[in-house]
C-alpha cells in the first residue's frame, strides 16, 4: 500500500478552535503530514500566535486568522483572505465548540441557543463558504468534529447532546448532496481524552476517572495524539470513496454495553 494515500503534502487545511486542546492535536497531525495549517480561534490574537509559534516548533507551516465560526460575515471575509494570502482550502476541520453543563429544567434558553450555535451552527456557516471553491475544483474533505453524545445522552449536556447529534445528522446531508463533487465529508467522534481540561478528574479514586477506566475497554484515558490517524485517514487519497460515516475514537466504549466495577 503507497503512504501516498496518506500525504497531505501541498494541501492547505483549515481547522477552526486549533490553538488548543484535541483541535490542536488534530492539526498537529495533519501538519506532520504534509499539510499547511490555517490556525483558527476567536479568544484572542495572543493565542493564536502562540499556537502558530508552536505548530512552526514542530517543523510545520501554519498561519493564523483570528475570526468567529459563528458570525457569517466574518467568517466569509476570512475564507476570502485566506484564499487570497495563502490558497485554496482543500481540508476543512469543523472543530471548533463549547459545553455548558447544566440540567436542562435549569438552563437558560440563551444559553442553549449558544450551544447550539458553536456546535451545530457554526459547521454549516464555514462549510458552505469553503464548499463553493471545493464544488469550482471537484475535490475536497470536510470532516466535522462530531462526539459520543452524538449517540448517547448524559445527564447535564442535553444542549451539547442536541447539537452533536444534529452535527451527525449534517454530516451524513452534507455528504448526500457534495458528494457527486467528488467532496467527502466525515466525522470524528472523539471519547474521553487526557487534556488539560480534565486533568482535575484523571486521578485515581475520582469518582469519574473511575467510571471512565472501567467503562472504557482500552482501560484508560485516550492520548490527543490518538486522534491524528483519523484526521489524516479522513483528509487523504486513502478516503476517497469514503462519505458520511462518523469515526469514532474512543478505545471501544460505544461497543459495549460496560461491565460491573468489580470485573476484571
Amino acid at each position: 500500500m503507497s503512504l501516498e494515500l496518506f500525504n497531505l503534502n501541498g494541501k492547505i487545511a483549515l481547522v477552526t478552535g486549533s490553538t488548543h486542546g484535541l483541535g490542536m492535536a488534530m492539526a498537529k497531525g495533519l501538519g506532520k503530514a504534509g499539510a499547511t495549517i490555517i490556525v483558527n480561534g476567536n479568544s484572542s490574537q495572543q493565542k493564536i500566535d502562540d499556537a502558530v509559534n508552536f505548530y512552526k516548533a514542530e517543523g510545520i507551516n501554519a498561519i493564523g486568522y483570528k475570526f468567529n465560526v459563528t458570525d457569517e460575515a466574518a467568517v466569509i471575509e476570512a475564507i476570502n483572505a485566506i484564499e487570497s494570502e495563502v490558497g485554496t482550502i482543500d481540508i476543512l476541520v469543523n472543530n471548533a465548540g463549547i459545553i455548558k453543563r447544566t440540567p436542562l429544567e435549569d438552563m437558560e434558553v440563551a444559553d442553549f441557543k449558544q450551544v447550539i450555535d458553536v456546535d451545530l451552527v457554526s459547521p454549516f456557516i464555514v462549510s458552505k463558504h469553503v464548499v463553493k471553491d471545493m464544488i469550482k475544483r471537484k475535490e475536497g474533505k470536510i470532516i466535522n468534529i462530531c462526539s459520543m453524545m452524538s449517540e448517547l445522552g448524559r445527564n447535564t449536556v442535553g444542549a451539547y447532546a442536541a447539537a452533536k447529534g444534529g452535527l451527525k445528522m449534517l454530516t451524513q446531508n452534507m455528504a448526500t448532496e457534495w458528494a457527486k463533487h467528488n467532496i467527502q465529508v466525515n466525522g470524528i467522534g472523539p471519547g474521553y481524552f487526557a487534556t488539560s481540561q480534565t486533568a482535575p478528574i484523571r486521578v485515581d479514586g475520582h469518582p469519574f476517572n473511575d467510571f471512565i477506566v472501567n467503562r472504557t475497554p482500552a482501560a484508560k484515558w485516550g492520548d490527543p495524539d490518538d486522534l491524528a490517524g483519523a484526521a489524516i485517514f479522513l483528509s487523504g487519497k486513502a478516503s476517497d470513496f469514503v462519505n458520511g460515516h462518523i469515526v469514532y475514537v474512543d478505545g471501544g466504549i460505544l461497543a459495549t454495553i460496560g461491565k460491573p466495577s468489580n470485573e476484571d
